[in-house]
């Protein structure tokens, strides 16, 4: 086992490295991902129209991203008509009618947020667990919560006002004039602090979410590879630990999930429709109000739908990231084996 740390100390990756790791596995991710998403969303209008100003919650697989209805006389393509009768339909007739590219619509703007999002994130939680490894040792049951942690909380306050101005930018189809000029008016008016609104829902689910998924995840992949015997984990141990980590972390966080979603949804109706905004209710305020109308399973309400997007997309983005990191890690072997052999020639 020693002789294996001493070889991964070795051909260690480099940041840069990680960052283009992590920024396949976002693509990936989001290409395998996101269709799934598109149809149940052309499902959604189809038995509740989207109204002008209402929202609804785009997932490309990595971002929860807002998306505010809009009356164009060009239809947006969530407004597309289509008569399904159901999943496996709607896929079919989307693609044999408007073309295979329809199954990424609205793609694109998110994925300007959700992979430099995603960059910081591992690329920050390999980091800081190197640092932490040097600091508490590399057993310690701590580091993976506190990385995880950590930087998904940076991640999310870099993106979250770029977030705000894409759906801002989204809902009104302003110019970038425009929009410096909403930027200024609002910072002027609200202060700073008004960028990074609906920060504090989102904070607290992913950083919950965070920490548990690492902490399975890193106790699940050193279980594997003790298992059958793998000196780094395989394309299969990382995908199926990166699966039961998900799954794990998308159960226990579900009802920050919910409120996440209705404080966001309601954010952003307010803003589009020009109502005076009413103060933002808390989350344990919103919490007791869902206990109240549905009983305390309202909390869980859509459980399966989000186990069914969050395990495949935690699986895909993990593998492909540890392939990716295998990938180079073998580069760098070689890199350094050419170097010697040249120079003891």
């Amino acid at each position: 086992m020693g002789s294996e740390e001493n070889t991964k100390e070795l051909y260690k990756i480099t940041p840069t490295q990680q960052a283009i790791a992590s920024c396949c596995g976002a693509i990936v991710t989001s290409l395998l991902v996101t269709p799934f998403d598109v149809v149940k969303i052309r499902l959604q209008a189809q038995s509740n129209s989207f109204a002008n100003g209402k929202c609804f919650v785009y997932s490309n697989g990595l971002m929860d991203h807002v998306y505010v209805c809009e009356d164009q006389n060009s239809k947006p393509w969530y407004k597309k008509p289509g008569h399904f009768r159901g999943m496996l339909d709607a896929f079919v007739k989307i693609i044999k009618i408007e073309g295979i590219k329809s199954l990424w619509s609205g793609l694109p703007p998110t994925l300007i947020m959700a992979v430099p999002s995603t960059v910081i994130y591992f690329t920050s939680y390999d980091q800081l667990s190197e640092v932490l490894i040097s600091k508490l040792g590399k057993d310690n049951d701590h580091i993976p919560v506190l990385a995880g942690s950590i930087s998904r909380l940076g991640s999310l306050t870099v993106i979250s006002p770029l977030e705000l101005i894409r759906t801002k930018m989204q809902s009104r189809q302003l110019s970038y004039k425009q929009l410096r000029i909403y930027i200024n008016n609002t910072v002027a008016k609200d202060g700073w602090r008004s960028l990074w609104r609906g920060w504090s829902p989102t904070v607290l689910r992913d950083v919950p979410f965070s920490a548990m998924y690492w902490y399975h995840y890193e106790l699940m992949k050193k279980q594997l590879c003790k298992t059958f015997d793998a000196h780094e984990p395989t394309f299969m141990i990382s995908f199926t630990s990166g699966a039961a980590a998900g799954s794990i972390a998308a159960t226990v966080t579900l009802p920050f999930d919910v409120v996440k979603t209705h404080k966001q949804t309601e954010i952003w109706e307010y803003e589009t429709l020009n109502l005076s905004q009413k103060r933002s209710t808390s989350t344990w305020t919103v919490m007791k109000k869902i206990v109240a109308e549905h009983g305390f399973t309202g909390l869980f309400a859509g459980i399966v739908p989000r186990l069914i997007k969050v395990a495949p997309a935690c699986a895909i983005m993990i593998s492909t990231y540890e392939y990716g990191k295998s990938f180079f890690r073998k580069l760098n072997k070689e890199k350094i084996h050419k170097a010697i052999n040249s120079h003891s020639s």
